[in-house]
């Protein structure tokens, strides 16, 4: 039995010439009851793929759907980062101002420090000058105490006093013992407020040196504290860069399957109007197949004259690949380049599956329809570049075929094709790394590649 298309394209043969001749054989009439059976069954599977293909489309919104959700999810989660990098931004920039504070205040630490030890130094040279001055005194005291020891202490004086030879005499000699006495006693004072203050101004610088010290200790440390805060906030921004960035090419990512989602929308409802025209098509062959049938009962006796009506020839294909149980003609002769399956993609430089067969062929070579079958898509698409997408029915079973990287399409969506009608052109468009024909077969519809070789012929 012949496929689908071909069953319409013979009755449309058979229904000219029982319209010119008026006289069909009953072994047509047969041939064209086979046919409506044929074309009930074609009806039957479009309806089915149909019917698939809407769930396909209700699968792919709700996908869409999910995909959206995830990527406004993914903006509240940058928007959320992106607050906390402003506010570590913030703790930063505070940080530094207090680490740089900090520096200043050890600087004029240092400064004081610096100059109390200059004080520390004329102190020390002051300490030395009043320990001579002291030590000449206590040289003086000790003189005068061993020459008041050798003469009776204070008798020796008394004798000075009373050796006095006249009243003036007398005077005289009672004002120099006063004064002596007098000078005495300002050296012993003098000495003893001297080494006070010798000792209070050590223990006050010494204090004082102690004091900046400990500030300079203390400083220190709460620099080392903001340093270690800058490096904990460091680490923190770059944790949040790294995360921003994450986000980032997370919702670049999901944006691409939004943009894929929304193209498999696209090429579904393009199917799904290819098999809307086609249901439609096969109802007004059917049809056309029925009033043909009523004429053909009426004009039994006049059968025999129209049988050489029924021959009609197969198109023929421009190439083979030596398989009899092929549906397809091969749409361009060439060589295979690439076969279907798992590859290093030479332009994204992934392992991915490869979801066609590659025919290596020039630029312009006439590209023609595998099989008949309506178009559902014809123009540019992603990276397939220019396209061509063809769904067809044969003995009850649903295909699509792409074929991709066109230089030109010479059909437009909705039309219908015979296999071996010239469609369009082979090229280099889209991702595409030279002149090539990419070539898929999906089985039941888009979106379920299989190996194109086993349905070439």
């Amino acid at each position: 039995m012949k496929k689908g298309f071909i069953f319409l394209l013979t009755t449309v043969i058979i229904l000219t010439s029982a319209s010119s001749t008026g006289i069909v054989s009953a072994e047509s009439l047969n041939e064209i009851n086979e046919n409506i059976k044929e074309v009930e069954k074609e009806k039957e599977a479009l309806e089915q793929e149909k019917q698939q293909i809407e769930e396909k489309q209700s699968d792919v919104e709700n996908n869409k759907a999910d995909t959206n959700k995830k990527i406004e999810e993914n903006q509240g989660k940058q928007k959320t980062v992106k607050e906390e990098i402003n506010d570590i931004d913030q703790q930063l920039t505070t940080t530094k101002n207090d680490i740089a504070t900090k520096e200043n205040e050890i600087e004029a630490t240092n400064k004081e420090i610096e100059d109390l030890k200059n004080q520390i130094e004329e102190l020390k040279k002051e300490i030395k000058a009043l320990e001579e001055k002291i030590k000449k005194r206590d040289a003086l005291l000790k003189d005068r105490l061993r020459s008041i020891q050798q003469n009776g202490g204070d008798m020796k004086y008394m004798e000075v006093i009373f050796g006095a030879k006249s009243f003036g005499d007398f005077i005289s000699r009672t004002i120099s013992v006063t004064t002596i006495m007098g000078q005495d006693k300002d050296i012993m004072e003098q000495q003893a407020q001297d080494k006070k203050v010798l000792e209070a101004n050590k223990e006050e610088v010494e204090t004082k040196k102690i004091e900046v010290e400990d500030n300079k200790v203390a400083l220190e440390a709460q620099k080392e504290e903001l340093i270690a805060l800058k490096k904990q906030l460091d680490e923190q921004m770059a944790e949040r860069e790294t995360l921003m960035a994450q986000l980032e090419e997370e919702e670049a990512h999901l944006e691409e399957i939004i943009l894929s989602y929304e193209e498999e929308q696209s090429v579904l409802n393009a199917e799904a109007a290819a098999k809307q025209k086609a249901l439609a098509l096969a109802e007004s062959k059917k049809g056309d197949l029925e009033q043909l049938a009523k004429e053909e009962k009426e004009r039994q006796e006049a059968a025999n004259k129209a049988a050489e009506s029924n021959n009609s020839s197969e198109p023929t294909t421009q190439a083979s690949t030596g398989n009899p149980n092929g549906i397809f003609i091969l749409p361009a002769n060439g060589r295979i380049s690439s076969h279907y399956g798992m590859r290093f993609h030479p332009i994204h430089n992934v392992n991915r599956l490869h979801a066609g067969t590659d025919f290596a062929v020039g630029t312009g070579t006439t590209l023609v329809a595998p099989a008949d079958g309506v178009v559902f898509r014809a123009g540019w698409l992603g990276s397939f570049g220019n396209v061509i997408m063809i769904s067809h029915n044969i003995n009850g079973q649903s295909y699509t075929t792409v074929s991709a990287h066109l230089s030109r399409v010479n059909v437009s969506v909705g039309q219908v094709v015979s296999q071996g009608q010239a469609i369009g052109a082979t090229g280099n468009t889209g991702g595409s790394t030279g002149p090539h024909l990419h070539f898929e077969v999906h089985l039941g519809g888009y979106g379920n590649p299989v190996n194109p070789l086993p349905y070439l012929k």
